[in-house]
């Protein structure tokens, strides 16, 4: 199968799908008997692994920082960037934790200066007009600001340190117009779903769904939004953890508060301002996750590696700070979101050997609604093939990605799993 490439790939994602195409054309032309060649000798991965780490360096010419997550430097002309980007950049390294990641403070200061206003303007002068408009910004706003605060949660802020006070309160500002209560995404991310890891315990695991089944999936969205308040805190006491039990609550009920004071100030405005995004950030978190564990292995559906994906697409790695790259984070929570490519090269043979799933041109929301409508073909023809689905036909993988989505009984968890509390 050829590979297209999309004009709107990521430098980094360039690359590796580069790397990957030159993968299959080399086993398609090797001889039935051939043996395979060594890690790292093969396809010039070692100048692949050069030229992304060139990418993160900065003492090396190649040295980018992201500034803008819609633009790369190539695509800002001189004169602009020489009177405007550079100096800018310059500074805001100075700024951020990472040189990297001038692109997080590019998206606070938009977000304070114009979610920030615009929510008050609304609430103080509701017009229905401003109201769609805020929706709709606050909308495209979300995914990006919710990415960039996945990093911050898993790597205690973002921020240089002679900014910490400002790194810890920009979320508690930002975050209830984005559609997240305090806190709750960082214990319910980092101290739940990453500790179980989509197994049994995890209270937005896929394993007990048919996941392909449009009423499964609105039973497992439905659960998180009915009940989530309640089980979370309930998860952390069975777990011994009361301390962490009570900030849940604590964090999820006092955002509840903030929408009930403000409702009884301005209904029409509270609704487009908080409920709103409210809602639709936990419906689409919950459609992205079942997107990220939908295809997991049957035998070995404890492994990182064949319980998640990874995707090499335009919206999840451009905007979304490589979120893509879900595997990965996986295999290391705490790995800098412009690592990610780097590191799947580097451990591309161990993707291949653990028989992972690579994709490209197709987003995790658009994985669900695929799976749901049993697309599989279609599936298949975006699947990039490793190791030994490199000569699959197309047919063949579309029979191997649907038996990644059997449902689990209890009696396959207790095998796979063992006892579960």
């Amino acid at each position: 199968m050829g590979l297209t490439f999309s004009p709107f790939l990521t430098p980094s994602d360039a690359i590796v799908l580069e790397d990957l195409a030159q993968d299959i054309s080399d086993r398609k032309e090797r001889e039935p008997g051939d043996r395979p060649r060594p890690p790292f000798k093969e396809n010039n991965d070692l100048a692949t692994v050069e030229s992304l780490a060139s990418l993160n360096n900065v003492n090396h010419p190649h040295f980018q920082p992201t500034v803008f997550t819609g633009w790369d430097q190539a695509d800002i002309s001189e004169s602009i960037d020489r009177v405007l980007i550079r100096p800018y950049a310059a500074w805001a390294e100075t700024v951020v934790r990472r040189p990297t990641d001038v692109v997080f403070l590019t998206h606070i200061i938009i977000y304070l200066c114009t979610s920030v206003p615009s929510a008050i303007v609304l609430i103080m002068r509701f017009s229905w007009l401003h109201a769609m408009l805020h929706w709709l910004m606050q909308a495209w706003y979300s995914g990006a600001f919710t990415l960039m605060l996945h990093n911050h949660i898993h790597n205690n802020g973002i921020l240089a340190r002679k900014y910490a006070w400002f790194d810890r309160v920009w979320p508690y500002i930002l975050e209830p117009l984005m559609g997240h209560t305090w806190d709750s995404y960082y214990y319910h991310h980092v101290k739940h779903h990453h500790v179980e890891n989509n197994g049994p315990g995890d209270l937005s695991s896929t394993l007990r769904y048919q996941r392909d089944e449009l009423v499964h999936f609105l039973c497992y969205v439905g659960r998180f939004m009915a009940f989530v308040w309640l089980e979370l805190p309930l998860y952390f006491l069975r777990k011994n953890k009361p301390s962490l039990a009570m900030k849940t609550a604590i964090s999820e009920f006092s955002s509840y508060a903030l929408i009930f004071l403000l409702a009884k100030f301005n209904l029409h405005a509270t609704i487009f301002v908080l409920i709103i995004p409210l809602v639709q950030m936990r419906v689409a978190m919950m459609t992205g996750n079942w997107g990220q564990h939908a295809l997991v292995d049957e035998l070995e559906p404890d492994s990182d590696l064949r319980s998640s994906i990874t995707l090499i697409d335009v919206a999840s790695n451009r905007y979304c700070f490589n979120d893509g790259y879900h595997t990965s984070h996986h295999l290391n929570p705490r790995r800098h979101w412009r690592d990610h490519p780097l590191a799947f090269i580097k451990a591309k043979q161990q993707y291949g050997d653990g028989r992972a799933l690579v994709f490209r041109n197709i987003d995790y929301i658009m994985i669900t609604v695929t799976l749901l409508r049993k697309d599989y073909m279609h599936l298949a023809a975006c699947l990039v093939p490793i190791g030994d689905q490199i000569g699959m036909s197309q047919t063949e993988i579309a029979d191997l990605l649907r038996t990644k989505t059997k449902k689990f009984s209890e009696e396959g968890i207790r095998q796979k799993y063992g006892r579960v509390r």
